[in-house]
């Protein structure tokens, strides 16, 4: 069985692969963290289907689009390349740029999880997983990219089933959260999806001045997320 894809058709394995890496079942513990979700559900800034719409979809737009899976770009370049040197760079800017405790230790975890899934697998042997398991604290975004030059998946693709990710994560907490039910759950994924395509679109060729991580709103949620009395996520 074989599926369409922009210039060529995606493969069976591929698609399983793909979906892999996109799955809730990951165990790295993404269903733990809301990514300051949590403080905007407190603060009242999102109560409602609407307004959960409004904080994703602008997170989505802001943060992912222009940073994030840019950055994951960059990663997928870099070992697709087999340059371990931009890879540990790279990983040394991402944490740079995470703007709180909570964020840096979501990376970290995540993506130390996903390197321990890949060790124990059956796929990949010490002296395949051997370059990353030698970076000092991989983020996510690399152990992703790793995973997916790998296995040879194409960049758009691996740009889609990162950004499929997140947004998954982030509507099934906000369901927890607000709370909204499950059809309302489907609704933000429908009319999310397109934003959610676009931007690993954009993340594709986006020039290096373009990229941006500046979401104020954002970054105070989550650093207001660390001090809240009562949670259920870890960020």
């Amino acid at each position: 069985m074989r599926f369409f894809r922009r210039g060529r058709t995606l493969n069976a394995l591929e698609l399983t692969r793909l979906l892999r890496l996109a799955s809730p079942a990951l165990p790295v513990g993404a269903f733990s963290y809301s990514q300051g979700l949590e403080w905007a559900v407190e603060s009242g800034q999102v109560k409602d289907e609407d307004s959960a719409h409004q904080w994703i979809g602008s997170v989505l737009d802001a943060s992912m689009a222009r940073f994030e899976l840019p950055m994951l770009a960059a990663f997928f370049r870099a070992w697709r390349g087999a340059d371990f040197e931009r890879s540990v760079t790279l990983n040394g800017e991402y944490l740079a740029s995470r703007e709180t405790a909570e964020l840096r230790a979501e990376s970290m975890q995540m993506g130390a999880a996903l390197l321990t899934v890949l060790e124990h697998d059956g796929e990949h042997d010490a002296n395949r997983i051997a370059p990353l398991a030698r970076i000092d604290s991989p983020v996510f975004p690399n152990s992703f990219a790793f995973a997916a030059a790998g296995w040879k998946l194409t960049l758009r693709d691996t740009l889609a089933s990162y950004a499929w990710s997140w947004l998954e994560n982030q509507v099934t907490a906000a369901m927890k959260l607000v709370p909204l039910g499950q059809r309302a759950g489907q609704r933000l994924l429908s009319r999310l999806s397109v934003s959610c395509a676009n931007a690993a679109e954009t993340a594709i060729d986006l020039p290096l001045h373009d990229w941006s991580n500046f979401s104020p709103m954002f970054a105070i949620a989550c650093s207001r997320h660390e001090t809240q009395y009562t949670r259920l996520f870890r960020s």
